[in-house]
């Protein structure tokens, strides 16, 4: 664990800690910024980046990595003669696939990460071992100031 940060932060630490671990959890302050500043930090660094959400992620691994089908919002009066009474399934890209392409790091910022189960985090940590490349921040809930562990360290693994 480490010590609360300064509102002003060079990101230094933050990316050295993120580049041994892979898979950091981050605990923010609720009124927002530091997600902000420190992915600016990471691009200046060189790495891409990208912001997402985890409510509606499913399979971690799949949805970031894989070509995966969805099956869309039932809205009302829809022609099911095409498809199965559920629903067609549409084929849609992976979250980060288009970030991997290339030799640059990446860094994917996971907010709310507090929904997914252990199991979930256990596999975006074994994630970012298969992809040396990716690297992954999950926000697991406010604090009144800006720290982060390793993620395996926060699940006892």
């Amino acid at each position: 664990m480490h010590a609360p940060m300064p509102l002003l932060l060079t990101g230094r630490g933050f990316r050295r800690d993120l580049e041994a671990n892979g898979c950091l959890a981050v605990h923010a302050p609720l009124e927002g910024g530091a997600e902000t500043r420190l992915l600016r930090r990471l691009r200046g660094a060189g790495y891409r980046t990208r912001m997402t959400s985890a409510r509606g992620l499913g399979d971690p691994e799949v949805f970031l990595t894989q070509k995966h089908g969805i099956r869309p919002p039932h809205l009302g009066h829809n022609c099911v003669g095409r498809g199965a009474a559920v629903g067609e399934v549409q084929q849609v890209v992976p979250l980060i696939g288009d970030l991997l392409d290339g030799d640059d790091s990446v860094a994917l910022w996971i907010l709310e990460g507090q929904v997914l189960s252990r199991s979930e985090l256990l596999s975006l940590c074994d994630l970012c071992k298969r992809e040396p490349r990716l690297r992954i921040i999950v926000e697991m809930g406010g604090a009144r100031s800006l720290r982060w562990q390793p993620m395996k360290a926060l699940l006892g693994a």
